[in-house]
């Protein structure tokens, strides 16, 4: 099947190698040329604008956009004047959903049809394929199995689930029709929602491992210091990649993130050259906003998005206020104490 992918960055020009690899013809554009030759040595066919991509795709043609959010509105207006009623744009990055059906509805008025696909799988997709979320007309969607079932991983890839039978059924092969414009990326959302409280609670619980062993000799005894519950207590000095490499086996909480930890913590147990500086890209803002407007509880995935806030010392005016008030109303003098401090 002929496609073209708009947007060459880790996971686009991945999933364009993934796609020739299965046969795929590709044509590909990117406002970074040196991303277009790169795929153009593997058999992707280059463009250097959008009117030449369209012009070298036979309809009814499928344009795959890996963009972000914010680039997506000016390429489509582009993109609607170019294209043919019957051709169908893909929106494979990480977008809000209301957008995806203000979109869609935009683009039916010039009988273009439009699918948000929710891709999950990062830069281990090339080896390993992706998780395919799908929102859309069910006629635009079916049409694009093929290319789905390129870009997802092998059926035989995880263990079948006990009492399915027969032929696999979509979610199976790794992709999904979830519903109508917008359900794949509202899927997708959820998803990265988890992602932040999946990585925040192996987070903690690693920096709890390694605080097991900070503060052995400390006998401060003064107001600003908290005495010790259990200063009898031992305290241990734990190899934190043995322990994340023996939760891989056999315990309740191994998973890929436990698996990527282990490797990190194996190759930098320090972590010394990161900063702990944590982006996040948007998912789990309007995750957390579609909580509210459903009214749906979701504490553990607030607390992840504001853990990741304070991680870019978000939180350090507050803090300061904090000690303000405590020297104000107390006389406090601020200690520094733990790994700040060390």
């Amino acid at each position: 099947m002929q496609i073209a992918m708009v947007g060459l960055g880790r996971m686009g020009a991945n999933m364009v190698r993934r796609l020739l690899g299965d046969g795929h013809a590709c044509v590909v554009h990117d406002l970074d040329p040196q991303a277009r030759r790169a795929l153009e040595q593997v058999g992707a066919t280059g463009a250097a604008s959008l009117d030449e991509l369209v012009s070298r795709l036979a309809p009814p043609r499928v344009v795959w956009l890996m963009l972000p959010a914010a680039a997506v509105d000016a390429t489509l207006a582009t993109l609607a004047a170019l294209l043919d009623p019957g051709d169908t744009i893909v929106d494979g990055g990480n977008t809000h959903y209301r957008d995806d059906v203000r979109r869609a509805a935009g683009l039916a008025g010039r009988g273009i049809h439009f699918v948000d696909v929710g891709t999950s799988g990062g830069v281990w997709g090339l080896d390993n394929g992706y998780c395919l979320m799908v929102g859309g007309e069910a006629a635009a969607v079916r049409r694009l199995e093929p290319v789905f079932a390129s870009l997802a991983p092998r059926f035989d890839s995880v263990a079948r689930a006990p009492g399915r039978s027969g032929a696999p059924s979509g979610a199976e092969r790794g992709f999904l029709h979830c519903g109508p414009n917008g359900a794949g990326h509202f899927v997708k959302m959820i998803h990265n929602g988890i992602e932040y409280g999946l990585m925040a609670a192996y987070a903690e619980g690693f920096n709890l491992l390694r605080g097991a062993g900070v503060g052995a000799g400390v006998t401060a005894a003064d107001a600003e210091t908290a005495p010790a519950a259990h200063p009898r207590e031992p305290r241990y000095a734990f190899d934190l990649a043995e322990i994340a490499e023996l939760w891989r086996r056999g315990s309740v909480v191994r998973s890929w993130l436990l698996d990527l930890t282990a490797d990190a913590l194996r190759n930098e147990p320090d972590l010394a050259s990161l900063r702990g500086h944590v982006a996040d890209s948007g998912e789990g803002r309007w995750m957390l906003q579609a909580a509210i407007d459903d009214g749906v509880p979701a504490p553990v995935l607030a607390t992840a998005l504001f853990a990741r806030f304070a991680s870019r010392d978000a939180d350090d005016f507050g803090n300061r206020v904090l000690s303000a008030m405590r020297r104000e109303f107390g006389g406090h003098v601020e200690r520094i104490t733990g790994p700040k401090g060390s």
